[in-house]
């Protein structure tokens, strides 16, 4: 019997959840970047090798870097767009011959994943993450004043946004507005101004041409990669749906298709995320892994509940709407085949217990985590035993 690869992310030596931590939760290898490194500059291998140094000295091993940003020059092929690909390129080779060979990124424009309350109580009294259509459109509407933003939503969005909003003072509004700008610990949110540049920019763009700079993109370093022996892995859209007025490209089975098919070379993979993919209500999860199970080079294993508005939190890792179990027998399943284990690490995870009493990166307090790795390890073990 052949067992998945338990990761775990890791935002570096300021990370609020040690190392040792990360040890005690049974994880073996780590996900991680060099956060502190401006988008678009060259990662020296000097910085490569220290990350490396304190992993290993630890006692882990760093798996899979998560994430080499892509540039917005190179999402909206801008006029110096040939400087950050060659760039990236760098990168790409620093990274392998410090023999880190995994790279997970996404092509997700202007921001990363986006909820808009960071503390949503549940009913045990552990926090969660929440995504709410209403405070969206309050957002769009009435912080960003986008334009358009009102006839991007249901009319009885726009009407619960209206009465919502009325009730809110200047606390309340600064508070989403950094919920839905919040990006990745240790690197700098977006302004507002920024964002609605972007907007405009993508507006241009459009579906259709996102697509092709995606494209562009991997054919640009899809020799470096075959060469170096590396694995890209592109993460799902977060939400995967249109938000802001802003193209998404990898939301469902259709835009995986798309990508895979359109640089149909190896080292052009997928990172699964069941959460993201389990926010769309049309994506049959388990069935999506089966159609492109040859290129997951890495997975994040997490769950949503969805409301009949489309609204959803991240539930406990077992529960929720991705049926976990039928995900977990395919991946086993796919990782007999391979000759190197499929990493995976748990996704998210509730704040609580002692960490409801500690500062913790949203989404990635240690005890939260642990649970839903402990349980993915045994639903994993509970299906091996099964079939043999």
């Amino acid at each position: 019997m052949k067992y998945l690869k338990q990761t775990w992310r890791w935002y570096g030596p300021n990370d609020p959840v040690s190392l040792q931590d990360v040890k005690q939760a049974g994880a073996t290898g780590i996900v991680s970047a060099l956060h502190h490194i401006p988008h678009g500059d060259v990662w020296p291998k000097e910085e490569i090798r220290e990350r490396k140094r304190i992993i290993e000295d630890a006692g882990l091993v760093w798996s899979v870097v998560e994430s080499v940003t892509v540039h917005e020059s190179i999402k909206t092929r801008a006029a110096d767009v040939e400087y950050y690909l060659d760039n990236y390129r760098k990168t790409l080779k620093n990274l392998a011959e410090c023999g880190i060979k995994t790279v997970c990124y996404n092509f997700m424009p202007v921001l990363d994943w986006t909820r808009t309350q960071l503390d949503k109580v549940m009913k045990d009294g552990s926090k969660a993450l929440y995504f709410d259509w209403v405070d969206l459109a309050i957002f769009d509407i009435y912080i960003l004043e986008r334009p358009d933003a009102p006839a991007a939503y249901p009319h009885g969005v726009v009407e619960e946004a209206q009465a919502r909003y009325a009730a809110y003072n200047d606390d309340m509004r600064k508070h989403l507005q950094s919920n839905v700008l919040m990006g990745i610990p240790g690197e700098k949110d977006p302004s507002l101004e920024d964002l609605r540049k972007s907007i405009a920019v993508y507006d241009e763009i459009g579906f259709e041409g996102l697509r092709e700079n995606l494209v562009y993109f991997l054919s640009s370093i899809a020799d470096v990669c075959e060469e170096a022996g590396l694995k890209m892995t592109i993460h799902p859209d977060d939400p995967p749906y249109p938000i802001l007025g802003l193209p998404r490209i990898a939301s469902n089975i259709e835009d995986f298709n798309y990508i895979i098919r359109a640089v149909d070379r190896p080292f052009n993979g997928v990172c699964f995320c069941t959460g993201s993919l389990g926010a769309g209500p049309r994506n049959d999860v388990p069935a999506m892994f089966r159609s492109v199970k040859d290129r997951v080079n890495f997975v994040h294993l997490r769950n949503v509940k969805r409301d009949e508005q489309g609204n959803f939190y991240e539930s406990d890792h077992l529960e929720g709407d991705v049926d976990m179990y039928a995900v977990m027998e395919e991946l086993v399943a796919e990782n007999q085949k391979r000759e190197h284990p499929i990493p995976f690490r748990p996704d998210h995870g509730h704040q609580m217990l002692d960490d409801l009493h500690k500062v913790t990166n949203p989404g990635y307090s240690a005890i939260g985590r642990l649970r839903g790795l402990a349980e993915l390890r045994g639903l994993e073990l509970g299906v091996l035993r099964s079939k043999h």
